[in-house]
């Protein structure tokens, strides 16, 4: 392993989240661990950004990204969710779980991310590196598997070592003991109703 590429190597810990806030506030890309795959994140609320996370994936602008937040409160920021219980937030959050939500009129998110689309899918893991990262970034994540695209998903740094040059930082946790299937989709756009759009872990 070269120095250069050495050097964007760190482990998943809470004293190397200041490196993955000054390459999120720069506009990069960063690979880090969730509780189901390793994935790439970026600036949900920068163009630039999510230019980037897109020619790295070697995916259409048009295929949709989810945004991570750390916590529940964060949610409202970026969708609607006074349809929903707060109670069965908190159940269903932190988790490896996306919802699908309306991001409404006062959503945060750059609005070139996923263009068409009025819902969004929003992801809380229950990974205390990712959410640390995106408490102290104060901002939510643009979050997509760590592999190009039509590849397998990532469960060590290891698997998706040719994307790395193209990451300001690869957070290594190890090999994560999920699996493959990444996360459960929920869809809870409507009231009173809610539909399971993939079955994951």
């Amino acid at each position: 392993m070269g120095s250069f590429v050495s050097e964007k190597i760190w482990a998943a810990t809470q004293e190397n989240v200041r490196h993955a806030i000054a390459a999120l506030r720069h506009g990069d890309v960063i690979s880090v661990p969730t509780d189901t795959l390793y994935g790439l994140a970026a600036d949900a609320c920068s163009r630039v950004a999510l230019e980037r996370i897109y020619e790295i994936k070697g995916r259409n602008a048009g295929s949709p990204l989810a945004v991570c937040v750390a916590d529940v409160p964060d949610l409202k920021r970026y969708a609607r969710i006074d349809h929903l219980p707060d109670a069965l937030l908190h159940d269903l959050l932190p988790g490896p779980v996306t919802l699908v939500l309306n991001r409404g009129d006062k959503s945060e998110l750059e609005k070139s991310l996923n263009p068409g689309l009025l819902s969004i899918g929003i992801r809380i893991p229950d990974s205390d590196f990712i959410r640390s990262v995106a408490r102290a970034f104060d901002g939510a994540l643009a979050l997509t598997s760590a592999n190009t695209s039509s590849k397998p998903s990532s469960i060590c740094v290891e698997e998706f070592e040719h994307l790395w040059p193209q990451c300001a930082a690869v957070f290594d946790a190890g090999e994560l003991s999920a699996g493959r299937a990444g996360s459960t989709i929920v869809d809870l756009t409507a009231e009173a109703s809610f539909k399971v759009l993939r079955a994951g872990r």
